[in-house]
């Protein structure tokens, strides 16, 4: 990189501590992101909605989600109320009252995969310099 010769070979000060820009390369992750779910089916589009619903009650400091094992019995108990919510009452009933076993474990995985990229997020953007 040539410097201009105003510096007089001293080079300025923002350019001592090179730092990646964070937040241009986080808002490229997002834009990234968000056209793959648009490829995402109907009904998990639906599903996702839901789940992200639930991880925004669960994003905040010292939350579980954060934790560097999280609970299994937590992560089930969440994808069973996105469940509940997503699946309306009639359905669950003729149903005979029990979860659809296959459509728990979509939305526990599509849980799994938004709890991944909220924590790669914060890794990124909340890790300390010093």
């Amino acid at each position: 990189m040539r410097m201009p010769e105003e510096y007089n070979g001293r080079m300025p000060f923002y350019l001592t501590y090179p730092m990646p820009n964070v937040y241009q390369t986080e808002k490229e992750y997002e834009r990234d992101m968000e056209r793959m779910k648009e490829l995402y089916p109907k009904r998990m589009k639906k599903l996702l909605a839901y789940v992200e619903e639930e991880c925004d009650k669960m994003e905040y400091e010292g939350s579980e989600m954060y934790d560097e094992y999280p609970d299994k019995v937590l992560l089930y108990r969440t994808a069973a109320r996105v469940y509940d919510k997503a699946v309306p009452v009639q359905e669950m009933e003729r149903k005979s009252g029990k979860r659809d076993r296959d459509l728990l474990d979509v939305i526990q995985v599509l849980l799994y995969d938004e709890m991944y990229r909220r924590r790669g997020r914060r890794r990124r953007c909340c890790r300390r310099w010093w």
